[in-house]
């Protein structure tokens, strides 16, 4: 298939999954679902990618083992910690409060982009799964990035989630492990995550399409569903405590925190 036939089908296949998503959010008032079917819906478009790309096997192959891991482990965690036997995330509770008796086709709509979010994220993996020659030095270098972002990603969520499983802990600010360096680590090595994928595309003569990844994540992480609400949820929960912590602590990058001058 050519590139512009994977993405139209890969489109095709997350409108319909989607809708049936929503369907099904329409029975349990949980639109948090959306946040697992994206993250599943990226991996599973990366597996399809390497499937009908005509692109060196190995490479495909390579391909489609690091996103599938990466969405399994995402969706995994989305789904155990915000989804299953949760109440409804508060960002889509305020959207079903504020949208009203409209809720239901703005929710349709709302799920329909997530589908073509999730194709936008999953563009990367194209210039990679249409790339011909053996694999090489910048293949490993994009394994290793792959390990050291999913890893960290793994450490700063179980590090938050034993904080915040101390019942001492409650109301409290998580400094402990990555969390001391930066107010969002796994923010970060979410966004390390993606270039992997632009060291895998170097060598096809698109490879800056693989650029798309950790661009629009950065924008999504800074200014749209990432730091933006999480602050303002801590903000509101955690108050002054949550006030130090972003005075001392870098937002993003991990580094060392400031002394607080009193």
């Amino acid at each position: 298939m050519k590139p512009w036939q994977v993405i139209l089908t890969g489109w095709a296949a997350m409108a319909l999954v989607m809708l049936v998503f929503y369907l099904v959010q329409r029975r349990t008032k949980n639109a948090g679902i959306v946040d697992f079917v994206w993250a599943a819906g990226v991996g599973g478009l990366a597996l399809f990618y390497a499937a009908a790309a005509s692109g060196a096997p190995a490479r495909r192959i390579l391909l489609a083992s690091l996103a599938a891991i990466w969405s399994f482990r995402l969706a995994s965690y989305l789904l155990i910690d915000r989804i299953l036997g949760k109440a409804e995330d508060g960002r889509y509770q305020m959207l079903r409060q504020n949208w009203g008796d409209k809720a239901p086709a703005f929710f349709f709509a709302f799920f329909q982009i997530q589908a073509i979010w999730a194709v936008m994220f999953s563009i990367p993996f194209l210039p990679v799964v249409y790339r011909q020659g053996k694999l090489g030095v910048l293949d490993l270098l994009a394994i290793v990035v792959w390990l050291v972002a999913i890893g960290g990603e793994t450490l700063a969520d179980r590090q938050l989630a034993r904080f915040r499983a101390a019942p001492e802990n409650r109301g409290k600010t998580c400094r402990v492990g990555l969390w001391r360096y930066s107010r969002h680590p796994n923010y970060f090595f979410e966004w390390i995550h993606w270039f992997a994928y632009v060291l895998l595309g170097i060598g096809s003569s698109y490879w800056w399409v693989t650029l798309l990844g950790p661009v629009v994540m950065l924008l999504f992480l800074y200014k749209v569903t990432g730091i933006p609400y999480t602050e303002k949820r801590a903000l509101q929960s955690r108050g002054d405590d949550y006030r130090r912590y972003q005075r001392t602590t870098s937002a993003f990058i991990p580094w060392f925190p400031k002394r607080e001058v009193s």
